[in-house]
């Protein structure tokens, strides 16, 4: 099964989201909703159900410990590679999460291809081997620290993470989505679980290198676990290549508008995911509360995510990813006026839900723009290949900004704003649509 299909029965089996498809005046082809479901996943079972297990373990290591990056920002900046600036060390968590969603541009062919097992073993070997050769860094060593977390572990997850979603197809049909969702609730999970042990390993007495060395036996155990469950249950069939399926994207404005639009607000939308905790601790804050304000803004990033889809039925998919956009962006603004706990409560709480809003609404987005279900994987790859680059250069902009003088207010000021200018490309397709709808025209 491709990842094409995977992706289209994500969100096609869900018939509630046929009122977001008639909300943006673009309703694909019906005849390719059960394309999936025509060769009969069993929908239960235990290999079945270890199989999402497994994926969910593998979203958990994932993206889950990419999300911690910033209690590793955080220690970095005060201790361990103090004498580098706060810009050139947010790099590493940069390339990390650019890598992991980039790389899906190759695991996507091969998992195609039949290399789901290869993929997951090498991938998860890297990702273990990374944390393992990152605990041997000494402070100071920043080129090392950037290779090894970096490079290593944003190629080994990039190599699982859209498998470990697709492979789920082959076993479910009917419950697919809900499964899906049960999978993606890894990584906000993770986004919780793994700031808690590492603020507690590189801050207690354990200390930074026996620290990493027990958050990589932990990670390692569970990819282990991931790997002895997840089970395919037929060969994936060949995909379109991304050559056509770019020549059509760079012809339709709202497929341009769209990435370009996620693009501009991505590059605000990581500041405070990078940066929060470090803001707190700069402003005097108990350092204790200010471990965990990642963990606030990671738990209610996992409620935003769950609602979403339950008030899209009503809003739609573009109305509310507008809501969203812009609520984030004025939040990031705010962030200025972070100077006590209570700010910081209040702050990661609204910004960790309406983030996590905009995060689910992401593939629907582009699900209900895309005229042929078919091509959706390779739109997929291509607006995550552009909008990979905000994850890129968001912290080291950010961090050049901040300066060694720690001017909140600059980096606050930069990412809002180019936040609400992406917010309103998202309001220029709203606009467009609606003028088509008025004019009897569909895009």
């Amino acid at each position: 099964m491709s990842m094409k299909a995977t992706i289209h029965n994500m969100f096609t089996t869900n018939e509630k989201l046929d009122d977001d498809l008639d909300e943006l005046g673009h309703m694909p082809s019906s005849t390719s909703q059960t394309a999936c479901s025509e060769s009969g996943p069993p929908d239960g079972g235990f290999q079945a159900w270890g199989t999402a297990f497994g994926c969910f373990l593998m979203q958990f290591c994932g993206f889950g410990y990419i999300s911690s990056f910033g209690v590793y920002q955080d220690y970095y900046t005060r201790i361990y590679l103090a004498n580098h600036p706060p810009s050139a060390i947010s790099w590493i968590g940069a390339l990390t999460a650019f890598l992991a969603i980039n790389v899906t541009l190759i695991s996507g062919p091969l998992y195609d291809r039949g290399w789901f097992y290869r993929l997951m073993i090498t991938g998860s070997l890297l990702q273990s081997l990374s944390l393992f050769a990152l605990s041997f860094t000494k402070p100071g060593q920043f080129y090392l620290a950037f290779v090894v977390q970096g490079v290593l572990a944003g190629f080994g997850m990039g190599l699982t993470y859209a498998p470990s979603i697709a492979v789920v197809s082959q076993h479910f049909s009917r419950r697919r989505t809900l499964v899906m969702s049960l999978v993606t609730s890894g990584t906000p999970l993770g986004s919780m679980i793994h700031p808690i042990m590492l603020n507690h390993l590189l801050n207690g007495t354990v200390g930074f290198a026996n620290g990493v060395r027990a958050s990589a036996g932990f990670v390692s155990v569970l990819l282990l676990i991931a790997c002895l469950f997840m089970r395919t249950r037929e060969l994936p069939i060949p995909t379109a290549s991304y050559t056509a399926v770019a020549r059509k994207c760079s012809r339709e404005v709202l497929f341009i508008l769209m990435t370009v639009g996620s693009l501009l607000f991505q590059i605000g939308f990581f500041f405070p995911v990078f940066y929060l905790q470090l803001d707190s601790a700069k402003h005097g804050i108990d350092i204790n509360f200010s471990f965990y304000s990642l963990v606030i803004m990671n738990a209610a990033c996992f409620i935003g995510r769950c609602t979403a889809g339950i008030i899209a039925t009503y809003t739609g998919v573009l109305n509310l990813t507008i809501a969203s956009a812009v609520a984030c962006s004025v939040l990031i603004i705010s962030m200025i006026a972070l100077s006590d706990v209570a700010s910081v409560v209040a702050l990661g709480l609204a910004y960790g839900y309406f983030s996590g809003v905009y995060i689910a609404l992401l593939v629907p987005m582009v699900t209900v723009l895309t005229p042929d279900l078919s091509e959706l994987g390779a739109r997929m790859g291509i607006f995550c290949t552009f909008t990979a680059f905000s994850g890129l250069i968001s912290g080291p902009i950010s961090g050049a900004l901040l300066g060694s003088q720690y001017k909140w207010w600059i980096p606050s000021l930069f990412s809002g704003f180019i936040s609400l200018v992406g917010s309103l490309m998202f309001v220029a397709m709203r606009l467009m649509i609606y003028r088509r709808e008025i004019n009897g025209k569909y895009p």
